[in-house]
């Protein structure tokens, strides 16, 4: 018997949740090591209750074509799912209307460049470059892991001392635009108003 989606509403706040939250009783996991020194950030299993879900290998190979797949697994995490679920706050949701995919996408080809792109040491205070509301490309870079080189190391197997390159900016933000899609697949190449009033 399938297991039931958990309920955001049942868990913590969106707003104490860290990369390190989890819920395991939920199925809902940590996957991100913390302070690995020389290691990486990907731990492979749950940090907390070792359970082995993720097959890392086919993530790395950042095959759009499966990213299926690749947001499934980003699901098992509990922070991941949280923001896969929320409902959009009003100001994202007004902003996204008023630009549309187009510039959208534009803007998500800046923020992935000049935010992650730089190797973690050009980065100041790096985790902490992605606000957590506001905006719908910060509710899909932490939802899609590509909010700060730890979650991408961690996630996307990239190493976070080293530039991103342009093919590895270039599938983020694809990662990024499906989320656009799939959470307002009403959205529009153009600009305009919101269809209904926010919530």
């Amino acid at each position: 018997m399938a297991q039931a989606e958990p309920d955001w509403q049942e868990m913590e706040p969106l707003g104490k949740l860290t990369c390190s939250s989890h819920a395991c009783e939920r199925d809902l996991h940590c996957f991100l090591r913390r302070r690995p020194r020389d290691k990486s950030y990907r731990n492979g299993r749950c940090v907390a209750c070792d359970v082995d879900l993720i097959d890392w290998e086919r993530i790395d190979k950042h095959d759009l074509g499966d990213a299926s797949y690749t947001i499934r697994a980003l699901e098992h995490e509990l922070v991941r799912h949280a923001y896969w679920h929320k409902p959009l706050d009003d100001r994202a949701l007004e902003r996204a209307w008023k630009r549309g995919l187009v510039v959208l996408r534009q803007e998500a080809e800046k923020r992935i460049h000049t935010s992650v792109g730089p190797p973690r040491s050009e980065i100041f205070r790096d985790g902490t470059q992605t606000p957590t509301s506001g905006n719908v490309l910060y509710y899909a870079q932490h939802a899609t892991a590509t909010c700060c080189r730890r979650c991408i190391e961690a996630w996307h197997g990239i190493d976070r001392n080293r530039r991103l390159t342009g093919t590895e900016e270039s599938y983020m933000v694809e990662l990024v635009m499906l989320y656009v899609s799939r959470r307002l697949p009403e959205l529009t190449a153009d600009s305009g108003e919101l269809p209904h009033p926010p919530r």
